[in-house]
Order: C-alpha cells, then sequence, then structure tokens
C-alpha cells in the first residue's frame, strides 16, 4: 500500500525523509506499505500539480505533516499541501494528520485554517520532534492495519470473518442449536430467537458481521471462508500407515456436523458384539472402545485445536488404535501429563466452547480427560496417550491392551509380534497361518503359539486341526 506524504517540502524536509525512512525499514510496517515523497521523483515533463494529485489518488493512505509555514500558493491562492488534502478527502482515503508544536503561535493564518478545517473532520496529534512524530505514526498505521485486517490482536474466533454477511449464517443450524441448548442446559433464549439475537447472545457479532466462531458454528458453508475447518477421517487395516489410504473421508460443515460425522465414522470400524436383553427390550451392543470416549478425543480436537493453522484435525483408525491429531497445543499451563489428573478447564476457543457446553458436547470443568481415563480402564483397555510435539497434540485411543508398552514386558521374539499384528487386523490366527507368516516349522510355531497361551495374551479355541487362536478377553498381569 502506498502512503504519500504531504506537508510544506523546505519547512519539513527533515521529517519527511525522516517518516519514509521509518516506514521502510520498521519490520511490521514495511511489509505492507511503500512511502512517497515527491522530491523523489525523476525529472519530467509534466505538471507539477497533476502529479501530486494523482499520486494522492493513486495512495491508500494519506499523511499530513503540519508545521507554521502555509507553502507555495498557486493562482488561486491554495497551496499543494491543502489540494493534497482536498484530493485524500475527494477520494476517501484514510487521512492521518500530524501537527507540529504544542500551540499555535507564530503559525500562518492560512496552516492554522487548514489545521482548523482538518480538526473539523478528523482527530489530530500534536509532536514535538521526530521521535514523537514516528511513535505517533506508528500507532496511527497499526490501527489502520487492524481496522482493514491486515493484522489482527483479537483472536481468531471473535474477529469477523471476512466477506461473510449474516445471510452466511444457516437458519436450520440456529434452530438445531437452541432446540439442543434449552434441553441439555436449559438455555433462555426460545426456539424462534432471531438469528441476530442468538449471535449477540453469544458474543459471536463483530458489529453486524458475523465472526469466525459465528461461521463455524452455524455457517451455511463454513468452508467457503475457514477450508482447513474440516476432519478428515482415514482407516488403515494394520497397524501403520499405508499409501494409499485404503478408506478416507473428508467431513465438512459445522463444527456439530463434523463431530456427529467422524463418530459415526470411527464407530463403524469398530468391531462390536451384541448382549442379551435379560435387562432391558433392546440387546445392549457393546463396542471395543465406548463410544463417549471417541466422543470426547474428537470434540476436544475441534474446540481446542489452531484455527490459524492450514492443517485440519485427522482421525486414524488402526487395527490397534485410534488417533486424533489436531494443530496447536494445550493451553499454559496444560501440560499431558496434568491431563491425567484433576485439573481446571482452559480453553483455547472460548466463544467455539461456550456453544459446544450448552448444545451438551462438552463439560467446562476439565473432566473430559478423567472421563476417557476412567471408561478405558473399565473396558479393559490401557489409559489413551496424550501426547504434545512440534506445535501438534494427538490423542491415542487403544483399541485392545495389546500395545507396544504392554508386550515390551513379555521378552517376547520378532515372530510372535508379527502374528500379534497379523491377529489385530484379523481377529484370529492359526497355526498355519502362522508358519506362513514367519516361514518357521510346525514344531516351532506350536512352541510360539503355546508360550503366548501360557503369558495369557491369547486364548485357544477348538482342536487339534480345528484349532484356533484369539486374543485373551484382558489385560493379563505380569
Amino acid at each position: 500500500m502506498k502512503i504519500f506524504i504531504s506537508s510544506v517540502q523546505n519547512e519539513l524536509a527533515e521529517e519527511r525523509r525522516a517518516v519514509k525512512t521509518f516506514i521502510e525499514s520498521d519490520p511490521l510496517l514495511r511489509r505492507f506499505f511503500t512511502a512517497f515523497l515527491f522530491e523523489d521523483i525523476p525529472a519530467s515533463d509534466r505538471r507539477t500539480d497533476a502529479v501530486y494529485i494523482a499520486e494522492v489518488g493513486r495512495s491508500a493512505v494519506y499523511i499530513g505533516i503540519f508545521a507554521y509555514e502555509y507553502g507555495f500558493e498557486d493562482a488561486e491562492g491554495i497551496s499543494p499541501t491543502e489540494r493534497e488534502f482536498d484530493q485524500a478527502t475527494e477520494t476517501g482515503i484514510p487521512r492521518l494528520i500530524f501537527v507540529k508544536g504544542a500551540d499555535d503561535q507564530n503559525r500562518k493564518p492560512k496552516m492554522l485554517s487548514l489545521i482548523r478545517k482538518a480538526g473539523q473532520q478528523l482527530i489530530r496529534r500534536r509532536f514535538a520532534d521526530i521521535p514523537e512524530l514516528t511513535a505517533a505514526l506508528y500507532s496511527s498505521l497499526v490501527d489502520h492495519l487492524e481496522g482493514c485486517g491486515a493484522i489482527q490482536s483479537r483472536p481468531f474466533e471473535e474477529r469477523p470473518c471476512p466477506d461473510a454477511a449474516l445471510e452466511d449464517i444457516d437458519l436450520h443450524s440456529v434452530t438445531n442449536f437452541l432446540r439442543l441448548a434449552r434441553m441439555e442446559r436449559q438455555f433462555p433464549l426460545p426456539d424462534n430467537t432471531p438469528v441476530t439475537d442468538l449471535l449477540a447472545h453469544l458474543h459471536l457479532l463483530s458489529g453486524d458481521q458475523p465472526t469466525n466462531a459465528a461461521l463455524l458454528l452455524f455457517g451455511r458453508d463454513p468452508q467457503r471462508f475457514l477450508p482447513a475447518a474440516e476432519i478428515r477421517c482415514m482407516h488403515f487395516h494394520g497397524t501403520e500407515i499405508q499409501r494409499p489410504v485404503p478408506f478416507y473421508r473428508i467431513f465438512k460443515g459445522t463444527i456439530f456436523e463434523q463431530v456427529d460425522m467422524a463418530v459415526d465414522f470411527v464407530l463403524s470400524k469398530l468391531n462390536r458384539s451384541v448382549g442379551t436383553r435379560a435387562e432391558s427390550s433392546q440387546a445392549p451392543v457393546r463396542y471395543e472402545i465406548p463410544p463417549d470416549v471417541i466422543r470426547e478425543a474428537i470434540v476436544n480436537a475441534i474446540a481446542h485445536r489452531d484455527y490459524t493453522s492450514a492443517g485440519a484435525v485427522q482421525v486414524s483408525v488402526f487395527a490397534d488404535r485410534v488417533e486424533v491429531w489436531n494443530p496447536g497445543i494445550l493451553t499454559p499451563p496444560l501440560t499431558p501429563e496434568s491431563l491425567r489428573h484433576p485439573h481446571g478447564s482452559i480453553a483455547r476457543n472460548p466463544r467455539t466452547c461456550e456453544a459446544l457446553f450448552l448444545a451438551g458436547y462438552i463439560e467446562k470443568y476439565g473432566t473430559g480427560t478423567l472421563m476417557m481415563i476412567r471408561k478405558s480402564l473399565e473396558h479393559d483397555l490401557p489409559e489413551p496417550d496424550f501426547i504434545m510435539r512440534g506445535g501438534e497434540f494427538t490423542t491415542t485411543v487403544w483399541r485392545d491392551w495389546l500395545t507396544p508398552e504392554v508386550l515390551a514386558g513379555y521378552n517376547l521374539n520378532e515372530r510372535q509380534l508379527k502374528g500379534l499384528d497379523y491377529l489385530r487386523s484379523e481377529g484370529r490366527l492359526t497355526s498355519g497361518k502362522y508358519q506362513e507368516l514367519t516361514g518357521v516349522s510346525r514344531q516351532t510355531a506350536t512352541r510360539d503359539l503355546e508360550d503366548l497361551v501360557k503369558k495369557e495374551i491369547l486364548l485357544q479355541r477348538g482342536e487339534r486341526r480345528g484349532a484356533f487362536y484369539v486374543k485373551a478377553n484382558g489385560m493379563p498381569h505380569l
């Protein structure tokens, strides 16, 4: 963006040059601005007044430095400085006026009149010397950059979403939220609350414009404005990442919709068993991993991710685990270890978390990870792993107790570990398949498998040629 510097050249030659140098050497300002000084233009066959008027029209910001002299006057008695100010006013570009001197004694009458004219239209700043001038200029230019959205000082979710309007809020999403919030948390607003009233109540408006959080929660097409705000779900048949990915889905929409679709994706890939109707009219379904644990891991990734990152939330289903990854680290002073103990709730995105709480998706007491640990242990599963590394956070939820850490305590050989990898993905293992996988004799295979049974890692089912092996139901005691 070009800045036009306007003043009486001879009187303020030092200040003009200092302002240009300051703008073009400051690490922040030079990223956005170049400064124009009339005296830097090479000689040409053009009228002087036509040049400076044209340059004002091509500039993004006008800086007027007014002192005591009025300067050269044209045939109509108007100086270039006043012409430039009037042109900036007519063009409608932002005008920043800095007046030298604490009072107006000894100021030329026409310059005093120009200062008063500017004062009737905008706020002026006075300065005594060049350091005061550049300090005031820096503050004004940073305010301008924030105002036009070039830089942001507010948290991401509280910033107005560029190019978004109230028409981009989905009425159906708002209605669903109001219904859930009233049912889950006795939310005070009725179901027919106007969109603007709801957004204002939840502090999701910036003036008349919806914020980023408003689009994430209720947007008609949030990814039009926030393309990285999606969940990428992958299913791998083994325990390692494979290329190409065997099964891959990308879920978009509001964050409520993303959570629901991602949870359904994971549950559809988990093994489940159906109980009897002894206790109720409906037979209970038991998943490998409690659904509440999966839901909590995904909601946490959505709620606490860094939305300024270009990375999306990723959910990977492996044969032995489910990994949920999000850009962004824990909010200090939280650490991965502190999540295993009672802790407070510290939200990275408090506006988003408030809406998720009202809809019943999360609690606000820092109890989510403790619930994940408790329910995993009740399900005979290891505790989830929480890892923070390189600006990223990963939650690992185990599908069974055959984790690398557990197996490390059994002193198993490479053949046995390879057989267990196969068992994770296929659910059963025969002696013949073990021989095929490891290339050993029938006697060696029998010895290895019997050792796994003895260590209570495997259970044998059937006899002789019909025999096969499955994973033990619970974690054995070392």
